[in-house]
């Protein structure tokens, strides 16, 4: 062998040697210039300080970008809009080809949208059972039993409201005498304001009399200022608040007396959106 190549092998040798012993780790391996496999390591020394580079392997390989995925899911509602589009061009291929394969391939899809519509129903109902803030039946109940308590507990807190209402409201009542339907009403809305002591002023549109309501006065605009329109239905309701001076039109044609509470107690009692 070539001295001088001997001379470097045990060069590289003796700086190898003082290189593991400094950094105390596990070697790594690498070749030198003669092709002969020796030992390195990433040390601190030579990696950090010398720059030494990839000679002692201290510049590790870069990782290679992870690949995108090959198919993006697309957005849910891009999806049921194509669940929709597919269900419609079978439904249409099967009308106007119906052989059995097409009726069938239809049938088929159809059913797998209606199983998977029963599966969303089904978890509704279970997150409505487990989450009483989403569960509309305990603010107004459906089942038979429940609804008949809400209603007793409705009547309840509406007759407790309504003797107290004549101290605030009053109502406009328009009628005519030629009117069959005001024959029939006045006597209903008599009932209910001589059960809560509310005051009815009785407003005659053609100058005829009531006889439920003698002390009527005869129309000089009333209807149409208090926002009535100009078809001049009869019979009408408005309630009107003295303390705002708003009239509120409570409704037309013959109310039993419950209709005429329940509207009266909505009107003053419960806030537009809030029980529907």
């Amino acid at each position: 062998m070539n001295p001088r190549h001997m001379y470097r092998r045990r060069i590289a040798a003796l700086c190898l040697g003082v290189s593991l012993t400094l950094s105390g780790t596990a070697p790594l391996h690498a070749a030198n210039e003669d092709g002969v496999e020796v030992k390195q390591t990433e040390d601190a020394l030579y990696c950090k300080e010398r720059k030494l580079g990839t000679w002692f392997y201290c510049e590790k390989p870069k990782e290679e970008p992870r690949k995108a995925a090959a198919t993006a899911q697309p957005p849910a509602r891009e999806r049921l809009a194509a669940i929709g589009t597919q269900l419609e061009e079978l439904k249409a291929r099967a009308i106007l080809e119906p052989s059995p394969e097409n009726v069938t391939a239809y049938v088929r899809f159809q059913r797998e949208q209606l199983d998977r519509s029963s599966m969303f129903a089904d978890v509704w109902q279970r997150a409505l059972w487990q989450d009483p803030g989403l569960d509309y039946t305990l603010q107004r109940p459906v089942s038979t039993l429940g609804k008949r308590a809400w209603i007793d507990q409705r009547k309840s807190d509406r007759d407790r409201v309504m003797g107290a209402l004549s101290q605030r409201y009053g109502v406009f009542y328009f009628f005519s005498s030629s009117c069959g339907a005001c024959d029939i009403f006045s006597p209903i809305l008599k009932a209910v304001s001589d059960k809560f002591g509310l005051a009815v002023l009785a407003v005659s549109m053609d100058g005829g009399p009531s006889a439920t309501f003698p002390g009527y006065m005869v129309d000089s605009g009333q209807y149409e200022k208090l926002g009535m329109g100009t078809e001049r239905q009869v019979p009408a309701l408005v309630l009107f608040d003295s303390v705002t001076k708003q009239p509120m039109p409570i409704g037309y044609g013959i109310l039993s007396q419950d209709e005429i509470m329940d509207r009266v107690f909505q009107l003053t009692q419960v806030q537009p959106g809030s029980d529907y």
